[in-house]
């Protein structure tokens, strides 16, 4: 009786085939189930002991993609062991496709997304850089997906050469139209990947200057010491020579001073002396040189060069009036006069 049942035919096959059939399906979904599941739990013990990242990142890949991938593999070995129609089996070829085209799309997906954390470990985990690593990963995304489409399309029988042909023409029209945006864009890769400058960085183009507050796909904008906000083209940076004072390891600080010429020869000796002792006595500045410079209109300068250590502003001009501080209470100590714009009238009474 049984014998009979499973000899009917029902579709094309017999009972039986369909038993065998499901029989494969489900010896192939136990030994996924319990084979990799347990190489994969192996594998990431081995890796919480490491220092590295791409172990974790295989882990991850064989997770999420591996084992449905597997799965898809024992669904369709069991399913050709079947007789079915044309039609059926290629609508099945059709559907396979599909999810590994699909599955391909998310490794490439996935290995962008690691790429990424590890540029991004490598220069700090910066929240402005991070945002702007997931704008391109939205552009890497669209790419990735768009390809994936148009490789499944051509397989299904489309004559996608002729719709590439179009989009190729279509795009040199538009890359014409919008050079000057395609531009921007470009530069705004440039700006993340080589980082002449960062979100928070206080730089000078030209007569503008500014802090960066934000880098966009088309614009980045400055707030200037003024208060008011500065929008830049990205190509306009990229283009210009900026100076960025965040990337300063010190300053260099030249100041001149000058004093009366009645201040005799043995105080002026004394005066570089004077200097050099009062920077050196101011925390992180570091004294490099003082000279009589020159011989003024109505002063004698002296020339004094020194160093901040960093680049803050604020703290420039807290050092620099501490030695002015000091360099007047030394010269009062000493009387030592300060010169200012003075004129002298010399008149030679003619004899008559």
């Amino acid at each position: 009786m049984y014998n009979g049942i499973l000899e009917r035919v029902f579709l094309g096959n017999r009972i039986s085939d369909y038993l065998i059939a499901c029989i494969m399906l489900l010896t192939g979904f136990v030994v996924i189930n319990v084979g990799i599941r347990y190489l994969i739990k192996h594998v990431k013990r081995l890796s919480e002991k490491t220092a590295t990242t791409i172990d974790d990142f295989l882990v991850s890949v064989f997770e999420r993609l591996a084992v449905p991938f597997l799965y898809l593999i024992a669904f369709y070995a069991s399913m050709k062991s079947l007789n079915f129609d044309p039609y059926f089996e290629k609508g099945l070829n059709y559907f396979c496709l599909a999810v590994i085209v699909v599955f391909a799309a998310r490794l490439i997906i996935m290995l962008a997304k690691y790429v990424f954390k590890i540029y991004l470990t490598k220069n700090g985990y910066d929240a402005s850089l991070e945002h702007s690593l997931q704008g391109i990963l939205i552009v890497v995304k669209a790419l990735v997906w768009g390809g994936a489409i148009i490789f499944f399309l051509d397989n299904l029988g489309f004559k996608i050469s002729a719709v590439i042909a179009g989009l190729g023409i279509g795009g040199v029209a538009v890359a014409l139209a919008a050079q000057t945006i395609l531009k921007d864009l470009f530069s705004y890769f440039s700006i993340i990947f080589d980082q002449p400058f960062k979100v928070g960085d206080f730089i000078i183009i030209g007569d503008f200057m500014g802090s960066i507050e934000y880098v966009g796909i088309k614009t980045t904008r400055i707030r200037s010491l003024g208060g008011e906000m500065l929008v830049f083209s990205n190509s306009d940076l990229t283009d210009s020579r900026v100076r960025n004072y965040k990337l300063m390891e010190k300053r260099r600080v030249v100041f001149k001073l000058g004093v009366v010429y009645e201040t005799p020869t043995g105080r002026l000796k004394e005066i570089p002396k004077i200097i050099e002792n009062v920077i050196k006595n101011v925390k992180d500045a570091i004294f490099d040189r003082a000279h009589f410079f020159s011989y003024g209109d109505f002063s004698l300068i002296f020339e004094i060069v020194y160093y901040v250590a960093g680049p803050d502003y604020n703290k420039y001009m807290d050092i620099q009036q501490e030695i002015n501080f000091a360099i007047k209470e030394e010269f009062e100590k000493r009387g030592i006069v300060f010169a200012y714009p003075t004129q002298t009238l010399y008149v030679n009474k003619a004899v008559l």
